[in-house]
């Protein structure tokens, strides 16, 4: 009987460090950055504000780079109007991807957005930098902008380089919404 007991007690334990094993494995959400890098950190928001990393990783614009941003984002006679894809693009991704993704709502409730934006040098038309992004329930859209000019007043200003933004923005743009509020 003694024996008995000591083998469901080893069970028991083995079942629970399994169980923390895989809690510890799966609890962190990996993300990737603009270079294909995973990170391993819990997310700072709720895990409806992101894209899938595994759909919209983020892809960055290889004409901005940290050499020419003076030229570029960093330029106020450059408006992101000059690289923005035309709302027939965007709007037809957006429902294909909703479609695809089984996203609710209506496309009206969401913005096709760049996980990396156009003024930090991502893509414009690259879909694994693309997304229907929320605006309800907040966090959403509105405050991911906030982020976005945040960011970019931070590389024209020289204190963050361009691709510790794209890196910020890509890997957890809510934690950086958080910092600055």
């Amino acid at each position: 009987m003694n024996l008995k007991r000591i083998l469901i007690a080893v069970a028991v334990a083995l079942v629970a460090v399994a169980a923390l094993l895989w809690v510890a494995k799966y609890s962190k959400k990996p993300r990737a950055n603009a270079s294909q890098q995973t990170f391993t950190e819990p997310m700072a928001g709720p895990p409806w504000i992101y894209p899938d990393p595994g759909r919209t990783p983020g892809a960055a614009n290889p004409d901005i780079t940290q050499s020419n941003i003076r030229e570029t984002i960093c330029n106020h006679d450059w408006s992101t109007q000059s690289i923005r894809p035309p709302a027939l693009y965007t709007s037809k991704l957006k429902r294909q991807q909703m479609s695809e993704w089984k996203v609710a709502g209506s496309p009206t409730d969401y913005e096709e957005d760049h996980l990396i934006s156009l003024e930090l040098g991502g893509s414009p038309t690259d879909p694994r930098n693309l997304w229907p992004e929320a605006y309800n329930p907040k966090p959403g859209a509105r405050e991911k902008d906030v982020v976005e000019n945040y960011l970019h007043k931070q590389v024209c200003a020289g204190t963050m380089t361009l691709s510790e933004a794209q890196q910020a923005i890509a890997t957890d743009w809510y934690r950086v919404y958080l910092r600055i509020h």
